[in-house]
């Protein structure tokens, strides 16, 4: 079983509902969204591994939706769903950042299989790091959110870093001391960093105090 999180976005009710069942019967944590502007929204609160997403949906469509994720520095894979074969088509969704792309009708085994795919490449080869829309480039070193360069020391950096690698979980003050400072430090200063990141980070605050214990990450 896996601990994975899919996010399915697909105006279509049945298929939507079948994907659901099919990926929480594989060990997948799924949420779903029925149209552009959900998508955007649930992509940032719950930072999904992977996002299934419809290309032909009203208003706001797939490639829409996969270009602004990029645009706000959301590296989360992205496997798009299509009826359409032609390849103008697979262009143009992976001109607009997708990461693979299905076409309908497909066997459930085979969106499984890619799905798969595309976790491990996230956890074994990715040089980012994201959470809604903060990114953190890990050859680089360097941040960015909604679009702009965030300039962070080298401490501030390993901290976030830290947050991001698992943003569901509580970093403790001393974990960070340990990893960061290698243990050199007063527990002070870690919040005195923490205070910093926000700064630097902009609104809405993304780190959160849980008292007595560390900080998470929280949209």
């Amino acid at each position: 079983m896996t601990n994975e999180r899919v996010l399915v976005v697909d105006d279509d009710p049945p298929l939507q509902r079948m994907l659901a069942r099919t990926l929480t019967a594989e060990g997948f944590a799924v949420a779903v969204a029925a149209d552009g502007g959900a998508a955007l929204a649930e992509a940032e609160r719950s930072a999904p591994d992977v996002i299934v997403l419809d290309v032909a949906m009203p208003g706001m469509d797939g490639l829409a939706v996969c270009r602004r994720l990029r645009a706000k520095g959301v590296r989360t894979p992205v496997l798009m769903l299509t009826a359409r074969d032609a390849v103008p088509d697979r262009v143009a969704g992976l001109q607009a950042g997708a990461d693979d792309y299905l076409v309908k009708p497909f066997a459930t085994e085979e969106l499984v299989a890619r799905i798969r795919a595309l976790t491990r490449r996230g956890a074994h080869g990715a040089e980012r790091l994201a959470f809604g829309d903060l990114a953190l480039d890990l050859s680089t070193r360097t941040a960015i959110r909604g679009g702009r360069d965030v300039g962070l020391s080298g401490r501030e950096v390993a901290l976030l870093e830290l947050l991001l690698r698992d943003p569901r979980a509580v970093l403790t003050r001393e974990r960070a001391l340990e990893e960061v400072w290698e243990d050199a430090a007063v527990p002070n200063v870690v919040d005195r960093y923490v205070a910093r990141l926000r700064s630097k980070l902009g609104e809405p605050p993304l780190i959160h105090t849980v008292r007595g214990v560390g900080f998470m990450l929280r949209s």
